[in-house]
């Protein structure tokens, strides 16, 4: 695909970013924001972030197919497309069997979702999927422009181009927190995503697949698992850590910061990884 994605994605959730903070990170070195945790069908924040921005792609991680009508989103790509041509990646995503009561059979469910965007205009080449098993990668393969994932490592990534092959993207995103101390790094990781997403079914079974063991995954996680899922210490060793995904075949890494100040924090990590990759 021709849309510039840039090295770097910034994932954030809609109180965490305002239209000044996105041209902030835009003139860092940030190529994409990424609005997480399922932002509504109209995209209207999408919209005013990339009104507020020049070269920046603007995407979703992830509109949600339990909560997001695909004829809607569509829609709004259309309009996105229009305004803002080659800027916005659509994301799409299954959510989660813990939030969801409808939810049952994921994949079927996923790939009708993404044949309605495609049968109302939206095009294949502007559609990632969130995808982290075997068979949810062969789809996004099959049916999209590539894979989004989260809480993972660069073995997932690794794997993930594998099953992609050439040609197709593949956007981790892994938590990143410009802390030199390990026992307060491990202690705000557990406080938040990824301690307290290890309950969750679709990330948890991921992690079985990738070795990780039963003790590393009770309570909010063992020092082996945080420490592989959060890119933390020095600014340096945080920035080594993201360019990993890179060295195992991702086209971008895309930064979840963790701590008080979002903003700070990938602003911190985007200097840093500029004179890491450059260097």
């Amino acid at each position: 695909m021709s849309m510039d994605l840039g090295l770097l994605g910034a994932h954030l959730r809609e109180h965490e970013v305002t239209p000044g903070w996105a041209a902030d990170l835009e003139r860092a070195g940030y190529g994409t924001l990424w609005l997480d945790a399922s932002p509504p069908a109209d995209l209207a924040l999408a919209e005013r972030l990339l009104d507020a921005t020049t070269r920046m792609v603007v995407g979703t991680s992830v509109v949600n197919a339990w909560t997001a009508d695909a004829e809607t989103v569509a829609a709004s790509y259309h309009r996105l497309e229009a305004k803002h041509p080659g800027r916005f990646l659509l994301g799409v995503g299954i959510g989660h069997r813990e939030v969801h009561a409808e939810y049952a059979s994921p994949y079927a469910t996923l790939m009708s979702y993404v044949e309605r965007l495609t049968r109302a205009g939206a095009p294949a080449s502007r559609i990632v999927l969130a995808a982290l098993g075997p068979r949810m990668l062969r789809l996004a393969r099959d049916r999209t422009a590539g894979t989004l994932t989260g809480l993972i490592n660069p073995e997932h990534t690794r794997r993930a181009r594998a099953v992609l092959g050439a040609g197709k993207l593949v956007l981790p995103g892994h938590f990143a927190l410009p802390e030199p101390d390990a026992d307060r790094a491990r202690a705000i990781a557990r406080s938040a995503p990824p301690g307290t997403a290890l309950g969750v079914t679709n990330y948890a079974n991921n992690l079985r697949r990738l070795g990780y063991t039963e003790a590393d995954l009770s309570g909010s996680g063992s020092d082996r698992l945080i420490d592989e899922l959060v890119a933390y210490g020095t600014p340096d060793a945080v920035a080594k850590d993201l360019l990993a995904h890179l060295d195992a075949g991702a086209d971008q890494v895309g930064v979840y910061p963790l701590g008080n100040d979002p903003i700070g924090a990938l602003l911190v990590v985007a200097d840093a990884v500029r004179a890491a990759w450059r260097g």
